[in-house]
């Protein structure tokens, strides 16, 4: 099945309530028209009651057909489901691409380090400030430790 056709068969039912299940938007939808998918999205569990399972107050349902999906739009929107206003219209896709990595670190994708990296050799770091006090002739950090060791050895 193509993604288009999808979300015109795809209808978004918010402003549910708590007590409101899967098996509760099922038995009200499915007056419209063969249900193919009914989907609660849930909702952040509550750290102090990990077993308790709510959703977000929404949910999505799939028709089989297109005049389906418009039929419960038509007849749902702004309707009461215990006590709740619902608002039903259209699924509309997300918005934007999801991101591919997730949360993973952007040092960790290989296109990122093979564009902005460069080979140890040529990075710089301590070979190439050895290198540079080599070549100036100035004193490194051990020979002037030294020098201040035998100073105070002649006082």
């Amino acid at each position: 099945m193509e993604e288009g056709t999808k979300t015109k068969k795809t209808v978004y039912v918010g402003g549910i309530g708590d007590e409101v299940d899967e098996a509760v938007i099922l038995e009200t939808f499915s007056t419209f028209g063969d249900i193919i998918d009914v989907q609660l999205p849930p909702a952040p569990t509550n750290p102090s009651n990990p077993n308790e399972v709510r959703h977000r107050g929404f949910a999505f349902v799939t028709y089989a057909s297109s005049a389906d999906a418009q039929d419960a739009i038509d007849n749902m929107d702004l309707n009461e489901l215990n006590g709740r206003v619902l608002r039903v219209h259209l699924a509309r896709p997300t918005k934007g691409p999801l991101q591919p990595q997730g949360n993973r670190a952007i040092w960790e994708s290989e296109e990122w380090l093979q564009k902005y990296v460069k080979p140890l050799a040529q990075a710089g770091g301590a070979a190439l400030r050895a290198k540079t006090r080599e070549g100036s002739g100035a004193p490194s950090e051990g020979d002037a430790e030294r020098e201040g060791d035998e100073n105070a050895m002649e006082e």
